[in-house]
């Protein structure tokens, strides 16, 4: 008879526990609730900022972040999940990361929206194994409140970035440098 130190038993046992407690997405209701999130984030930016709504009629899909948290102290980070929309149907799930470092202290929660407005940039966006926010991302911004809303001249940009929602102790908050990645909810 073999027998195990109490040690490797241990480790063994909890590396079997922590792996059993990641789930890969089958069988589970990730998705539902996401796409109940992403759904609810859409009813009030629509109703907050009714200009966005001709956004989200130009734009050939979109990828909606209910809720990005973020946090820093000199380092900092952020990380919220999202679903890609084509016709009011989510074709795809991602998440959204980002790091930063500086003078920066605090934490605050937002939610984003990325409208895809040419096929080519939706196209980039998809086959991506890894999409980053750069300065091709057009900013639409809501300095007055409801006065967001999509002008000429940023319909014309193949990527435009609605940030709201904004609550916490950081100022600003920007998509720039988010890194995007396929996920299994």
């Amino acid at each position: 008879m073999t027998r195990f130190p109490r040690r490797s038993l241990m480790t063994g046992t909890a590396a079997f526990l922590a792996l059993s407690a990641c789930g890969n997405g089958v069988g589970s209701d990730g998705a539902t609730k996401l796409d109940g999130r992403v759904d609810a984030t859409l009813s009030y930016l629509n109703t907050t900022y009714p200009g966005t709504r001709d956004l989200q009629d130009k734009s050939v899909g979109m990828l909606v972040i209910p809720l990005v948290t973020e946090a820093s102290f000199g380092f900092g980070g952020s990380y919220g999940r999202g679903a890609l929309r084509i016709g009011d149907v989510s074709v795809d799930y991602y998440s959204a990361a980002q790091a930063s470092f500086g003078i920066q202290a605090g934490a605050q929660q937002y939610a984003h929206v990325l409208y895809f407005m040419t096929e080519e940039a939706l196209a980039d966006f998809r086959t991506s194994p890894g999409w980053a926010a750069g300065a091709d991302v057009e900013y639409v911004a809501n300095d007055q409140g409801a006065n967001l809303s999509a002008e000429t001249t940023t319909v014309l940009s193949p990527v435009i970035a609605v940030v709201f929602g904004q609550a916490g102790l950081l100022a600003g908050a920007s998509v720039e440098g988010t890194k995007y990645t396929r996920i299994i909810p």
